[in-house]
């Protein structure tokens, strides 16, 4: 059994927000609170220690009390940038990562993560969604890693690709499927934010 302490969360916020106008996702007001109090909230009893990986605003971020991570290249690399400087910063066995967007976060996100990488002895679990229609998609951002891991990444990363499914690829991999879509609907557009505000009460 992996308990939660053995894990540090990490929330991923250094993303540029294009679509949002550039506007700093994480501090977005999410009914009344930055957006990345949802995601704190949720995540707390997950984990044990939490990092928060962001590239501006630094001093906004770390009002929360939680160690601030910048990503070690300037130029907003991507998720595999953040889980870099996490893999770097992280005291513990395991990581458990999530966007900092995502208020309806899994409860269980962790313990289910958890129970399927013991169970095949995995290096990586990453969440999946099913549709009603059934289709299952992907949520790589929301994923658990052993913390050796950080070799292989950087030597991913020095070959240029910031893919994270190709770096998924390369290693003893598997994901579990929530049936629960909205629990991974993110803030893209204003809109988004509106139709999520709604969902959470």
């Amino acid at each position: 059994m992996i308990s939660s302490d053995q894990i540090t969360g990490l929330i991923l916020a250094g993303g540029r927000a294009q679509r949002m106008g550039g506007i700093d996702k994480g501090l977005i007001p999410f009914l009344g609170k930055p957006l990345i109090e949802s995601a704190i909230t949720r995540l707390k009893h997950q984990v044990g220690p939490m990092l928060i990986n962001a590239n501006r605003n630094i001093t906004k971020y770390a009002i929360h009390s939680h160690p601030v991570i910048m990503d070690e290249t300037p130029d907003f690399s991507g998720p595999l940038a953040g889980f870099s400087a996490g893999l770097k910063a992280c005291n513990t066995p395991y990581m458990l990562t999530t966007p900092c967007d995502s208020p309806l976060l899994p409860k269980d996100l962790g313990s289910r993560l958890a129970a399927e990488m013991l169970r095949g002895d995995f290096e990586l679990v990453y969440a999946s969604s099913k549709e009603a229609d059934g289709k299952v998609w992907a949520q790589p951002v929301f994923c658990l890693m052993r913390t050796n891991l950080n070799e292989s990444l950087e030597a991913f990363l020095q070959k240029g690709d910031l893919k994270i499914d190709r770096w998924f690829k390369e290693l003893k991999s598997s994901t579990v499927v929530f049936d629960d879509t909205q629990a991974f609907a993110n803030v893209n557009t204003p809109e988004e934010l509106k139709a999520l505000e709604e969902a959470f009460v």
